[in-house]
């Protein structure tokens, strides 16, 4: 809550018995004490407490929690396409449209070629070598996936989405 003095009660347990103030969106495990929230929403995402008391003491946690949204397939588009004395050169952007705090990373075949972090990645290789292989991993907290780019030569072709 943004008020520390007006909290709302999510769950008491008491004497052996819960008393779960948010059925249907709140379920208590007394097994591990743990409190799942149903169909987690973005408004989920807050400062929450946890509290006991046995007697006059009382100890308290604060649990930050975030939600996040889960990225979409990645797409690997060229940006730049050039050839010049045998050697192709691209410039490839990797984006996912959907998801949070989502960061890029490079791999592929060869490891040193393809290895960067971030979303750009810009190649130099023979215009023949047919075992390139360069993927892109969008990931965040939650979730992560591939997209992976392969040449097909290097024409002078326009740039956009890869192959």
């Amino acid at each position: 809550t943004d008020d520390p003095q007006n909290k709302e009660v999510l769950l008491q347990y008491s004497h052996g018995s819960p008393t779960n103030y948010l059925e249907g969106r709140m379920q208590f495990h007394s097994k591990d004490f743990s409190l799942e929230i149903l169909n987690t929403s973005r408004q989920d995402g807050q400062l929450y407490e946890y509290a006991t008391r046995k007697g006059q003491q009382e100890r308290v946690w604060q649990i930050l929690l975030e939600v996040y949204e889960p990225v979409s397939p990645p797409s690997i588009e060229v940006l730049s396409r050039a050839l010049a004395n045998g050697s192709c050169r691209l410039t490839l952007n990797c984006s996912a449209e959907r998801g949070d705090s989502i960061a890029y990373s490079w791999a592929g075949t060869p490891p040193r070629l393809c290895a960067r972090n971030g979303s750009l990645l810009q190649l130099s290789y023979p215009q023949h070598d047919a075992n390139l292989s360069c993927s892109c991993r969008a990931s965040n907290a939650v979730s992560s996936l591939l997209a992976t780019f392969r040449p097909s030569g290097c024409s002078q072709q326009p740039a956009g989405p890869a192959p």
